[in-house]
């Protein structure tokens, strides 16, 4: 929702206020766009002197707390990566198709990184070596044109899925996804991860406590639960892994855990970093970024 110029003088400092609203407005023209019901206030500052870094990552999704999130991760000043593939969602025609353009460009705008999740979000079934030494892999996609199939492929169809999420990652925000990768489901064996790593990709999976457990069911797996476990359990340098927008739960976690885990982390001292910092990745990147 966008925040109305009344309002905002409403919550504004009295001596603020005594500016009067048509000065508070050339003040803040300029600085607030309207992004997938986002306000948008400019690019977010990397954490500075951060000594206890976390790495939260965010993987596609139906999109329907899409905007939510957006909204937490500016008025924290959290900068995340984003692992996209093209997933059906709640609205618009796909997470990566042009109903969602304007949001992964605010994205990007603020300073968020981006990487590949596979285009059809592929799933990794199982190794099958070929009789002459090459891999192949049993694979099923759980969206696109062959979604619940499963089928054989090899090394160069797989990288061709990497390639072709990373590319319209790169159309949607205008700048080049880090050479990372996660596959659906952190489902791999060492021999997809060789593979991917040939066509320049380096696997990205998270830590124990950094699963935020938002894919689990909500009767079970209560938020207030999944909130206490990932405070008592998160460690300086763990990558964190949620997604925006699960079918299957019914208590939908972002709402509440998000910005309270965000808020509870940083008052443990802990700060936020994209995957571009991370000491295990930022050679790698170095190495593999044009």
């Amino acid at each position: 929702m966008m925040l109305d110029a009344p309002r905002l003088a409403n919550r504004a400092p009295r001596r603020v206020r005594r500016l009067g609203l048509g000065v508070l407005c050339a003040l803040l023209s300029g600085a607030w766009t309207l992004a997938g019901g986002a306000e948008v206030a400019g690019r977010i500052p990397a954490a500075s002197g951060c000594r206890k870094p976390v790495y939260l990552t965010l993987d596609t999704g139906h999109m329907g707390i899409a905007p939510l999130v957006a909204e937490v991760l500016l008025r924290q000043q959290v900068r995340v990566t984003f692992f996209a593939a093209h997933e059906p969602t709640q609205q618009g025609d796909g997470t990566l198709g042009q109903y969602w353009a304007a949001w992964w460009r605010e994205r990007a705008a603020e300073g968020h990184a981006f990487a590949s999740h596979t285009y059809d979000h592929v799933y990794w079934r199982a190794d099958v070596p070929a009789p002459d030494g090459a891999m192949r892999f049993r694979v099923r996609p759980s969206a696109g044109p062959d979604s619940g199939r499963e089928s054989v492929i090899e090394a160069p169809a797989y990288c061709a899925e990497l390639d072709r999420s990373s590319a319209r990652l790169e159309a949607l925000t205008g700048q080049k996804p880090l050479p990372l990768f996660r596959a659906p489901g952190g489902k791999t064996s060492p021999a997809l991860i060789a593979a991917a790593r040939q066509c320049g990709y380096a696997h990205v999976g998270w830590a124990p406590a950094g699963f935020l457990g938002d894919e689990l069911p909500s009767e079970r797996y209560s938020n207030a639960q999944l909130l206490e476990r990932a405070l008592q359990g998160i460690r300086a340098g763990d990558i964190l892994m949620a997604h925006l927008g699960i079918w299957s739960r019914r208590d939908p976690w972002a709402p509440a855990d998000l910005e309270p885990l965000i808020q509870g982390l940083k008052a443990r001292g802990f700060c936020f970093e994209t995957l571009r910092e991370h000491p295990g990745y930022r050679r790698w990147i170095e190495q593999h970024s044009p």
